[in-house]
């Protein structure tokens, strides 16, 4: 009777998951899709200590690791930084994938020489589950040292790298079918090992410039991992979270690979964003015009359309706050204000969606790119606030670009554009971005709360 009420509780969280993911598919509807998601856990929690029956020793575990871990991330959540939060994610992903090899190792040790069909069908679940653990483990490692620049952003380039990656693969099947007909703990070690090598070539093959498309995939194989964990269970809800994560994350991905004309298999395979070598003459050469917060106050008091393209940068700065009073003082002029996001703005998908919205900006004003793209030629002024990458007409325009037919924000159509940086470095991607040069250009350089604080002070 109480593994059934488990089970019908399982079902609800498993619809309550569902909710909080179409909740969190808007912005107006976001706020509840959290809720939904919590509520949910909660009851999956509850259902799991309170009526599968389970040892009072196994409980008391279970307590004292919620107990821990709920510490843990209030903690973090409390100290974390928005800017901080791609990372954050990014290592969160490890834990997961560090879970399910555990879960994988425990379900080897616990029943070792499970007979008949059952027994492949459960020896294949255990190397399946650690693969995809430890690829995740490691992969979400590399990808937390990249964003956090405790690492270099650029790829890892090995001679034949591609042929590493598919003979691991390889390697990866024969070894399945082998521990399938003769589960060896050698086995299960050496899949261990390939699968966390793997992990660590995937993502240190990737460029810093699609690290947002990479903590999407990561996410996408957390869930798998989790899925993989539900049938070593025998856990309907772990199967039924993690084929959601994975399907969600993977899905996600691939709309991401579309806007930057991108292939979606490349990403899986680790071969995405490799750049190409410079061309020569790659390095912008030209003068760059300055401008000050004062002449810029004044552009925007004369404009009667305003873009807002926001990057990185901004998060860096925490300006959303001052932005979003900078939008309010020029609507109360009538001036028309409205956002450019590109899709992969920020080093998180939906990163500068959320800036934003902690800022109140009303939701209507906040467009995607292919929303604004065709409206920026008939703009007065565009400010690129700590954006890079998404604004370089190199994408558009120079086929040796390593940024080469990636969709950007066409910023360089509007009739003035306004770009706030702290210097003339190049992006995350480490392109050069010869927007800057541009006659209808201008730098305002600086911290860009500091230069918008300035600029809403002359209204």
């Amino acid at each position: 009777m109480s593994v059934a009420i488990a089970d019908a509780a399982y079902l609800v969280a498993a619809v309550l998951f569902i909710m909080s993911l179409a909740g969190l598919s808007r912005h107006e509807t976001a706020r509840g899709g959290v809720v939904y998601g919590m509520v949910g856990m909660g009851i999956a929690l509850a259902a799991t200590i309170g009526f599968l029956l389970l040892p009072t020793s196994s409980i008391i575990l279970l307590i004292v690791a919620m107990t821990v871990g709920a510490a843990i991330g209030l903690w973090r959540a409390r100290v974390v930084q928005m800017t901080g939060m791609p990372q954050l994610i990014a290592l969160l992903h490890s834990f997961v994938g560090l879970a399910a090899v555990l879960v994988g190792w425990t379900g080897h040790l616990s029943h070792p020489d499970e007979p008949g069909a059952l027994g492949g069908v459960h020896s294949a679940e255990v190397v399946i589950g650690i693969f995809i653990g430890a690829v995740t483990f490691t992969g979400s490692i590399v990808a937390y040292l990249k964003l956090s620049a405790r690492i270099s952003s650029r790829p890892l380039v090995l001679p034949g790298k591609n042929a590493l990656n598919i003979g691991a693969l390889v390697v990866f099947v024969a070894l399945t079918v082998w521990y399938v007909i003769t589960p060896e703990l050698w086995l299960l070690a050496v899949v261990t090992l390939i699968a966390l090598a793997l992990g660590v070539h995937l993502v240190a093959s990737i460029g810093g410039g699609d690290m947002p498309v990479v903590v999407s995939m990561l996410n996408s194989y957390s869930g798998w991992a989790a899925a993989a964990s539900g049938f070593l269970l025998d856990n309907d809800l772990l199967i039924v979270t993690g084929a959601l994560v994975g399907s969600s994350g993977a899905y996600l991905s691939y709309i991401m690979c579309k806007a930057m004309n991108r292939s979606f298999i490349s990403v899986i395979a680790g071969g995405f964003g490799i750049e190409a070598p410079a061309a020569a003459g790659a390095e912008e050469q030209g003068e760059y015009q300055e401008v000050t917060a004062e002449q810029t106050a004044e552009m925007l008091q004369n404009a009667t359309s305003v873009v807002i393209t926001p990057g990185y940068g901004m998060a860096v700065a925490q300006a959303q706050y001052p932005v979003a009073e900078l939008v309010q003082k020029l609507r109360d002029r009538g001036v028309d204000v409205r956002f450019g996001i590109h899709p992969v703005a920020g080093r998180l998908p939906g990163h500068m969606n959320v800036l934003l919205a902690e800022a109140r900006v009303p939701y209507d004003i906040v467009l995607e790119m292919d929303e604004i793209n065709d409206e920026l030629s008939d703009t007065d002024v565009v400010l690129v606030i700590g954006a890079n990458d998404t604004v370089n007409p190199a994408a558009a325009e120079d086929p040796g670009s390593p940024i080469a037919g990636m969709p950007v924000l066409r910023v360089w159509e509007a009739r003035q554009v306004i770009v706030f940086k702290r210097s003339m470095a190049a992006g995350y991607a480490g392109v050069p971005n010869p927007l800057f040069y541009r006659e209808n250009a201008r730098m305002l350089f600086g911290d860009a709360r500091k230069a918008v604080d300035e600029i809403v002070g002359y209204f």
